[in-house]
């Protein structure tokens, strides 16, 4: 039988890269126009990059095993990736929000509250918030940026890489279909 790198091999690698390719994007992204970071356009192309890479690097990781991959290995290889990238990437957060720029949370809380009242007014709700409220919002937006509140985000965020990983190993997968009989 052939020797085939592992799941969590393969897994660490492309994490790692993605981690990587995240923080120099938050950074690159945080130099031209901080208050980016909060954008919902931003978030969205940040997903649909790693969607595309992920899927990338699981075809590639799959033609390593000889083209065929079942779910399991697919799943496990993109759970690995995305908590590695996840890590490196609240690493990355953590750096630049409490050492870099420790203004910045506080520029990005602000940001976050006028686009949620952008949106609000939007959908003309923004008259029934009170000051109360808008001050409720920025205190948990504020909670958000501290080590403490990164780490409950992180927390959380297990739950959605499992469920990412799930679609993701669904798409990876490809079954030998001349063992049929």
């Amino acid at each position: 039988m052939e020797n085939h790198e592992t799941p969590f091999k393969a897994g660490l690698n492309s994490g790692l890269i993605l981690g990587i390719l995240s923080v120099v994007i938050t950074f690159i992204v945080y130099f031209i126009n901080p208050a980016t970071l909060v954008s919902g356009w931003y978030g969205f192309v940040m997903l649909i990059v790693f969607f595309g890479a992920l899927i990338y690097f699981g075809i590639q990781y799959r033609k390593s095993r000889g083209g065929y991959m079942d779910f399991g290995p697919a799943f496990s290889f993109s759970f690995i990736a995305l908590l590695v990238a996840g890590l490196i990437s609240q690493l990355g957060s953590a750096l630049l929000y409490n050492v870099i720029d420790p203004a910045l949370p506080g520029i990005l809380v602000e940001e976050s509250i006028d686009n949620a009242i952008a949106m609000m007014e939007r959908f003309g709700a923004a008259d029934s918030l009170s000051s109360d409220q808008i001050d409720e919002m920025r205190d948990n937006a504020s909670s958000n940026f501290t080590i403490l509140g990164q780490s409950k985000t992180f927390g959380i965020s297990l739950f959605i890489y499992a469920f990412i990983s799930l679609i993701l190993g669904a798409i990876i997968k490809k079954r030998d279909k001349s063992l049929d009989f």
